[in-house]
């Protein structure tokens, strides 16, 4: 089991890394620093958002949840 901030870090850290990836390959491509920079933040921003609506999609389905008890000791 985690500390809910080891998984945020962890989380936050995955994202940066992804941000770091996302810039350099634009910028191998495009030659422009500023450039990939801003396709790099924006590439964060949609991704966080697609990742919100995702856990908000798969909070409605019941798909591989366990069910709860429908007593308890």
């Amino acid at each position: 089991m985690e500390a809910h901030y080891r998984s945020i870090a962890k989380a936050l850290t995955w994202r940066a890394g992804g941000t770091v990836v996302t810039f350099a390959v634009a910028w191998i491509i495009t030659g422009n620093f500023k450039l990939s920079a801003g396709i790099g933040l924006l590439d964060t921003i949609v991704k966080i958002g697609a990742f919100y609506f995702h856990e908000r999609l798969w909070n409605r389905l019941s798909f591989g949840r366990l069910k709860a008890p429908e007593y308890q000791i």
